[in-house]
């Protein structure tokens, strides 16, 4: 299969640090970007290119695609995997932070589409993949804004897929579960911060505990590199599934979750939490 040329947001860790290895190593040329460019340097010495960007910088997205492009001609993939959780009572969570949310998880991913999808019409070819995660599908207590940034990037892809499905090119989803990432270990933190007191003290406080016991445990959240692989068979594949469940959790969740009304799924997750 021909080498593919492929933009990575996110790219210092965590799944975005895994994907960009992983199509590395398929052969494809990688351009890693995030805002540290220091923690890519393992990216660098395995062939890829690093780049600084903030995703909730226009000049930064323009920079990076037009750096691209100088020097490819052309960006075939890209994997939009930067994000950050918002976790906390809906009651607790500042609107800025909020927004700050959307900018991250909804509206950088979208300028990127924006600014890569007049060269992949050109060619008629093309793969777009939006990381999102259950939280795109499900919602539990305490992640409201992220698993709003997570509904509206879901819907987003589906109807970017209707769209550009006539120019050839490809969109997916890919729905992490539980994963071991540095984004997913603050949790605990951020729920005793925003919410470890006062009318929901309770429920943040057990949530945190069960979120640290979880990270802890060696056969609970999944490596990384799942998510990795099935990025690289959905950009690899000629006609890959719209959305791809992946990792600790992921599929038992959606399946509970589309067979259980939502007051019984309510009830259980309010339980638990």
């Amino acid at each position: 299969m021909a080498a593919k040329i492929c933009l990575v947001t996110g790219a210092s860790a965590g799944i975005g640090r895994a994907t960009a290895l992983e199509l590395l190593r398929a052969g494809h040329t990688v351009y890693g970007v995030a805002r540290r460019v220091e923690r890519m340097e393992d990216i660098r010495e395995a062939g890829g290119h690093t780049l600084a960007m903030d995703v909730t910088k226009e000049e930064d997205l323009r920079r990076v695609v037009d750096t691209i492009l100088a020097e490819q001609e052309r960006i075939d993939v890209l994997v939009n995997n930067a994000g950050v959780g918002v976790y906390g009572a809906a009651e607790d969570v500042p609107l800025d932070t909020a927004r700050h949310q959307f900018e991250v998880n909804m509206f950088g991913p979208a300028r990127l589409i924006q600014l890569v999808l007049p060269g992949m019409r050109e060619r008629r070819s093309g793969a777009i993949v939006n990381v999102s995660s259950i939280a795109g599908v499900i919602s539990l207590p305490l992640g409201a804004w992220y698993h709003a940034s997570k509904h509206a990037l879901e819907g987003y892809s589906d109807t970017l897929r209707q769209e550009v499905g006539r120019f050839g090119i490809k969109v997916v989803v890919v729905q992490p579960g539980l994963i071991k990432t540095e984004f997913e270990s603050s949790t605990p933190h951020d729920l005793r911060e925003v919410s470890g007191k006062g009318a929901y003290a309770s429920v943040a406080n057990a949530m945190a505990d069960r979120a640290e016991a979880a990270f802890a445990g060696k056969n609970k959240a999944s490596d990384p590199s799942v998510v990795a692989q099935t990025i690289r068979t959905a950009i690899d594949a000629k006609a890959p599934k719209p959305r791809y469940a992946v990792g600790y959790l992921a599929k038992l969740l959606l399946r509970i979750h589309r067979l259980l009304p939502d007051r019984a799924f309510d009830k259980l997750v309010t339980r638990t939490s």
